[in-house]
């Protein structure tokens, strides 16, 4: 069982943008990613953070696998329980839906930011960010 540990963030709205990952196999950290993205929104950083996540767990050849994001919104998307309206994010919503229906068992969970790895995440994010300053 994997678990994916994703975070974006833009240092404002759109602003410097990145994301970063974690990856667990059976709880053990083994992989984690980030990346600047230039200026984009902080939900766009979300969803590139995710599409990260999907594409390593499919690298990987994950059967199951758990993402794990502190975006309420995406996940309540990539969940089915919100429609997407804003077309900024929609092609990001469907990359990220076609890979992860390339992925047996998946499931998507919001937590708080101060929940498992998402501190870690959010630390390399932050770093990345930095970086680009």
């Amino acid at each position: 069982m994997y678990r994916i540990f994703s975070d974006g963030g833009s240092r404002g709205n759109p602003g410097p943008s990145a994301y970063a990952i974690v990856v667990t196999e059976d709880g053990r950290i083994i992989h984690e990613h980030s990346e600047f993205l230039g200026i984009c929104t902080n939900n766009c950083a979300e969803y590139r953070g995710l599409i990260a996540g999907l594409t390593k767990a499919l690298e990987l050849g994950a059967e199951n696998a758990e993402f794990i994001m502190d975006s309420e919104l995406v996940v309540r998307q990539m969940n089915g329980e919100y429609k997407v309206r804003n077309k900024n994010i929609m092609n990001l919503y469907l990359d990220a839906k076609a890979l992860s229906s390339m992925i047996p068992k998946t499931a998507f969970r919001n937590v708080r930011r101060s929940e498992l790895l998402i501190p870690r995440a959010d630390a390399l994010l932050n770093e990345e960010l930095d970086r680009h300053q």
